[in-house]
């Protein structure tokens, strides 16, 4: 008696074994696999390590000075020394508007021609105008904010310099945590692993049963003895392990060659990124059991997996700055809890309650695609 279920998980071992050859053969045969596993996200992390940046230096500014008294031109020296600004001076503003219009420059900053006059009253501020361009609504509060602050900065180091009652003595040194040299690339590339993830796990598997149906080939497997269960593990774990290569150089990119720090530790990465990649997995497999069609199944895994992930996932928009429906929609998005794992480990380190409590989301949603993936798997040809 105890010799016939032996025999029985032999066989579907020798089964699930054979399938995983078949798959593993196939992806290494196919190079629309390698392209997508291995070049598309090398191609991604550098555009989102060098051609993608929220960090914004050489802002193009005009600077008219209508005063050119020593302590206008001091100021205006101020900005045209600061490596966030790009300055062009003029003397009188019609000279720039029309570089404002054609967006040749983001902003203006007008030395009024009574700028020393105030100045030399002592007891009030010498006035400035900052004329920004607010078809970019960000990049117009950037230029308001670095000329305020560059202006804030002059008046101190003027009133130290010149020993002006109320100057401060307070020297302030922020200190900035978990991204000290305000990298925005550091942010970005933590949070692309995700993207890069999803659309590896959710396009790779999308293109797999769909293919064996338009391949004619899924009529061959159904007249096998395969069981449910051994027609989905078979599927998935050849491109579960190519997802890990793929995440594992990924990884080694941007810690070797972009300088991204890993304060969390590897091993506790893998276990994140295998989970995460389980979920990905699993709805690509949900999607291409779903469409016969390998051009449905590639459509829907990019507009139902990559771009809900790009856009609710927390990595370039942020999520409390949503409406409220929206931010509840965001609870179903596995990207979401996988980049602040990804963002966590390599910015903080190992932050264990905030790690789990990301983890148990991204379990639970895998486990449900898999479970739809298994039944909605029925061995017939109609």
């Amino acid at each position: 008696m105890q010799a016939i279920p032996s025999k029985m998980h032999q066989g579907r071992m020798r089964r699930l074994k054979a399938l995983i050859v078949k798959e593993s053969i196939q992806i290494v045969r196919d190079p629309s696999t390698i392209l997508i596993s291995v070049v598309l996200p090398l191609l991604l992390l550098f555009i989102y390590g060098f051609g993608v940046s929220l960090d914004l230096d050489h802002l193009r500014l005009g600077l008219v000075m209508e005063d050119t008294t020593p302590d206008a031109t001091s100021f205006a020296q101020s900005l045209i020394d600061s490596t966030y600004f790009d300055v062009k001076v003029a003397r009188d503003r019609r000279e720039l508007n029309d570089d404002l219009t054609r967006g040749r420059i983001r902003g203006l900053v007008v030395i009024p021609s009574y700028f020393s006059a105030f100045w030399a009253r002592r007891d009030t501020v010498a006035p400035i105008q900052v004329i920004a361009d607010a078809s970019e609504p960000n990049t117009a509060n950037f230029v308001q904010y670095y000329v305020q602050g560059a202006f804030q900065n002059w008046l101190q180091q003027e009133r130290i310099s010149t020993g002006l009652q109320g100057a401060s003595v307070v020297n302030l040194q922020p200190r900035f945590w978990y991204n000290e040299q305000l990298e925005s690339r550091f942010f970005l590339l933590s949070g692309s692993l995700a993207i890069i993830m999803t659309l590896i796990g959710t396009l790779l598997t999308a293109l797999v049963v769909s293919r064996e149906w338009e391949r004619g080939t899924m009529e061959a497997l159904m007249s096998t003895t395969l069981g449910r269960g051994e027609l989905v593990a078979g599927k998935v774990i050849p491109y579960f392990v190519l997802g890990m290569v793929s995440m594992v150089i990924c990884v080694a990119v941007c810690v070797f060659g972009y300088g991204l720090p890993l304060r969390g530790s590897w091993w506790l990465l893998g276990i994140v990124s295998a989970l995460f990649l389980f979920c990905a997995l699993g709805f690509g497999l949900l999607v291409s059991t779903l469409c016969r069609s390998q051009l449905i199944a590639s459509q829907i895994s990019v507009t139902a997996g990559f771009l809900p992930a790009y856009i609710l996932s927390g990595f370039l928009f942020e999520i409390s700055s949503m409406p409220y429906w929206i931010q509840l929609l965001t609870y179903i998005i596995p990207a979401k809890y996988f980049v602040q794992c990804l963002q966590t480990l390599f910015l903080v380190g190992n932050v264990w309650s905030l790690i789990l409590f990301n983890m148990i989301p991204m379990f639970l949603i895998g486990l449900i695609f898999f479970v739809l993936t298994a039944l909605k798997t029925v061995k017939r040809l109609d």
